[in-house]
């Protein structure tokens, strides 16, 4: 009777696609076909192997694979993952609001939102989440343990928590969370705002307008919009955002796709807020899609300078489609592109190499395009800044103290005994609690090698392979001892980073993540050098303006 549907199924399918094959294509007969097999394998295995299967586990995994031929952003959305879905295009859900993370083998408090139920429930970063709702959640993942926190608003339930040692329990009513795309906006300085942009869900537009109306009754003359590691979301609170700065009626992207009837051109709807105010946009390597929409537009219509690194480079446009039985499939069906026609998009999905790798735009291939002003901009590789900030890598043995969540912990023991800190842009760390910081750290696990070390290792086993070992074993175990690192006089050596971290993870603690991002700006390279530019006025006219300031 199955297999009796299906092919009914096939022939409908054959019909409708040869009315349309004019649009599209006219490969329905190797679809009907594959179509066809598929329902035959699936039939002859639920049949005949040995064992039983999970028919949805078993084609859903076929479906994911399908789809992990063409690029990372086509995925299909399973009825269970539509709240997740949701969130992602919304910023809410039903929670208690918190992020958590993974901690040896429980879940932890990382950040709780201000003003929610978690943070209502006193509960802090660095608590061990022990039990909820009588279940003993030893060995749980984070995403086992956010399924079992999230739930509909208005409901209750019970954690048990450990904090310093002593266990509590936590009774927490569930809100309608809703993450803010904007958490944070304030001044820098008497003349700069700053705005902090994490997302791109219904509303964001709104949020960064509600944000510059407000710092410029602070009296601010210039602004800074900071799209580091936002992943993006949705195209038309991308436009709404560039709609904060630039005029109404001008164009900020235009998508084509497959089907031509679906290309779109996006344009300004609404008077700008404020269409002259000098405005710098950091981007990072994790800033992708609507992030580089917003930042390339900026930079292609010579509105504001962009700083920092190269974007991420995705441009493809994801549309969601309904499908049977409550799922959803979210497919790319276009690209992008900015106002100078060009397209960022930096990696080729659509011819893998034989390992089914793909590879990036090769510069011989990118085309030149030009910005309002006449400057040189580029495609096939994410949004290029006005100026360039390199990123300084932590030192090894930061990296470690992050890795193993030193920092994080030293800042919950900090907590646990000190009461208040004043605020978060004045807090420094004294040197009495670095001190302390590192006589707590003598007994802890600090493991890292340096690049010279590794180099070493990598010697002794090429010497090893070679018979030449036994010849250098003297000098390599005298250059080894003296390359033993003294993890006390690295963490000297590496003071001003390591209590730069640890100054922003103790400001979360008391002033959330409003504190965290106040804390950071002493130590910002990318808001230090908007400040620069902004003090030179005629150095950002020249950015703007000048051709030749934008390389390759």
């Amino acid at each position: 009777m199955f297999v009796k549907k299906f092919r009914w199924y096939i022939l409908l399918l054959v019909c409708v696609a040869g009315l349309f094959s004019f649009k599209v294509g006219d490969n329905y007969f190797e679809i009907a076909k594959n179509l066809e097999l598929y329902a035959s394998v699936f039939r002859e295995i639920n049949t005949y192997y040995v064992d039983g299967i999970d028919a949805g586990k078993l084609n859903k995994k076929a479906i994911d694979e399908m789809l992990k031929t063409l690029d990372p952003y086509t995925n299909f959305i399973s009825e269970s993952e539509a709240e997740d879905f949701r969130f992602q295009m919304t910023g809410q859900y039903g929670g208690v609001g918190s992020q958590i993370g993974q901690k040896e083998d429980y879940v932890v408090i990382t950040d709780p939102y201000e003003g929610y139920p978690a943070y209502k429930a006193d509960l802090r970063a660095g608590d061990l989440i022990i039990n909820v709702d009588g279940k003993d959640i030893k060995g749980k993942s984070t995403s086992d343990v956010s399924k079992l926190l999230k739930g509909q608003a208005g409901s209750a339930l019970k954690l048990i928590i450990k904090r310093n040692g002593q266990e509590l329990q936590k009774t927490i009513v569930r809100e309608e969370i809703k993450v803010k795309n904007v958490p944070y906006y304030g001044l820098i300085n008497p003349e700069t705002g700053y705005i902090k942009l994490t997302g791109f869900t219904q509303e964001a537009g709104k949020e960064v307008r509600d944000a510059l109306v407000a710092l410029k009754k602070e009296g601010i003359k210039q602004a800074i919009l900071d799209l580091r590691g936002n992943p993006g979301g949705l195209l038309n609170e991308a436009v709404n955002i560039v709609n904060v700065f630039v005029p109404q009626g001008q164009q900020v992207v235009f998508t084509r796709g497959k089907v031509s009837e679906w290309d779109k051109s996006y344009e300004t709807v609404m008077g700008a807020t404020d269409p002259v105010i000098p405005l710098a946009v950091l981007v990072s390597r994790g800033s992708a899609s609507a992030s580089e929409i917003v930042s390339g537009t900026i930079q292609d219509l010579d509105r504001g300078i962009v700083i920092g690194q190269r974007s991420f480079g995705k441009g493809l446009v994801q549309s969601t489609r309904p499908l049977a039985y409550n799922t959803q499939i979210k497919i790319t069906t276009a690209k992008y592109y900015t106002p100078s026609g060009r397209c960022i998009q930096a990696l080729d999905y659509s011819h893998r190499n034989e390992d089914g790798s793909v590879g990036s735009v090769p510069d011989s291939l990118k085309k030149e395009f030009k910005t309002k002003n006449g400057r040189k901009v580029y495609d096939g590789g994410g949004i290029d800044p006005d100026i360039k900030v390199a990123i300084k890598p932590y030192a090894p043995i930061t990296q470690s103290l992050l890795l193993k969540q030193l920092i994080f912990d030293f800042a919950t023991k900090y907590r646990n005994t000190h009461d208040s800190i004043g605020g978060a842009k004045n807090f420094a760390l004294g040197s009495e609690d670095f001190e302390a910081f590192k006589k707590w750290a003598e007994d802890k696990e600090i493991d890292y090698s340096t690049q010279t070390e590794k180099s070493l290792e990598e010697l002794k086993k090429k010497a090893e392979q070679e018979k030449y070992f036994e010849a250098i074993k003297a000098s390599y175990e005298s250059m080894k001892k003296q390359l033993k690192q003294d993890k006390q006089a690295d963490i000297d050596k590496n003071k001003e980073e390591i209590i730069s971290l640890l100054e922003e993870e103790i400001v979360k603690r008391y002033h959330f993540q409003k504190g965290r991002i106040e804390a950071s700006f002493a130590h910002d390279l990318e808001i230090k050098e908007a400040l620069q530019t902004f003090a030179n006025p005629e150095k950002y006219k020249q950015i703007l303006a000048n051709p030749s300031s934008s390389k390759k």
